[in-house]
């Protein structure tokens, strides 16, 4: 690490803070003698999504937002509900220890999650994720609940 004082890159770490999101450090520089702090955050590497016709596209939460925003829509389900499911499904996605993940496994976890907060918003997901043709296939879903 470069002291921003004099660029020399011999420094020295004084004191170390873990949170949740990164690593606070404290710097000695070891010509000029002066102090500064450093952050270290981990880097993820992209998730690509495999689409059904299979298209690679770069994994995005904010279409699965607008997914399940639209199907939690005068639901009683709050957004810190939303924002920790979608914390959940990429933590899971990211565990899968691939850098490529199918749609299929991405609807899944969403499937997965929202019948577990609320069972309108996933019956009205699970109508648009697994295509229903018809009111057969609502009752069908519904029973199986």
């Amino acid at each position: 690490m470069k002291c921003p004082y004099c660029l020399e890159s011999e420094t020295k770490v004084i004191d170390s803070r873990e949170s949740d999101e990164s690593t606070r450090r404290r710097r000695e520089c070891l010509e000029c003698g002066k102090r500064f702090t450093t952050y270290e955050n981990v880097e993820f590497a992209p998730l690509y999504v495999i689409k059904k016709n299979g298209a690679k596209e770069l994994f995005e939460c904010e279409k699965i937002k607008k997914g399940v925003l639209r199907a939690c829509e005068k639901r009683p389900v709050s957004a810190e509900q939303i924002e920790l499911m979608l914390d959940k499904i990429e933590s899971k996605l990211r565990a899968m220890h691939s850098t490529e993940i199918p749609s299929k496994a991405v609807g899944e976890q969403v499937i997965k999650h929202l019948k577990k907060i609320d069972k309108v918003a996933y019956i009205r997901f699970a109508s648009v994720y697994k295509e229903f043709a018809d009111v057969s296939c609502f009752h069908e879903e519904i029973k199986n609940l």
